[in-house]
């Protein structure tokens, strides 16, 4: 219960900034909302884990900023090889390391991969993530963990 207290108005503050709207309808659909996620965190076991730090949640609009640069450059990148005249793609699956990160580390490495055109996370083990690309060389760029790190300063791993 204590998660959901200090969590709630956090769900709320990041409804009410996303809607910008404060009618009946809108602020009853935010509180309808806040309820589903709280309950779906409890019931996932989110709210057990202590994962979610404030240091985190302070982070994350600096990695965001870095996500969304990473994602126009894959974009651009993915755009020239779709629609070169010599199509040159060759795709392949392979895991990444995802080694010593917390699930929610995991998670954020995992749907940033996918949010990143021309790469999809497929699985998420144990210590890796498995990962489809439509060349090789990006799979080999997220080996470096280069990547990793910016998840790890989320948490402040180094």
């Amino acid at each position: 219960m204590q998660w959901i207290f200090r969590m709630a108005p956090t769900f709320v503050l990041f409804w009410l900034v996303l809607s910008g709207h404060f009618d009946a309808l809108f602020l009853t659909l935010g509180a309808l909302s806040v309820v589903v996620v709280c309950w779906i965190s409890v019931r996932a076991g989110i709210a057990d884990s202590q994962n979610i730090t404030a240091r985190l949640l302070l982070q994350l609009p600096m990695y965001f900023l870095w996500l969304g640069k990473e994602v126009l450059t894959s974009s651009w990148a993915v755009a020239r090889k779709v629609w070169s005249p010599r199509v040159a793609l060759h795709p392949a699956v392979d895991d990444t390391p995802a080694r010593d990160m917390s699930t929610i580390s995991q998670v954020i490495y995992a749907n940033s991969v996918t949010l990143t055109p021309g790469t999809l996370s497929l699985d998420v083990g144990e210590g890796h993530v498995e990962i489809h690309s439509l060349d090789a060389s990006d799979i080999a760029k997220l080996q470096d963990e280069k990547n990793l790190r910016r998840v790890r300063l989320l948490e402040a791993r180094k």
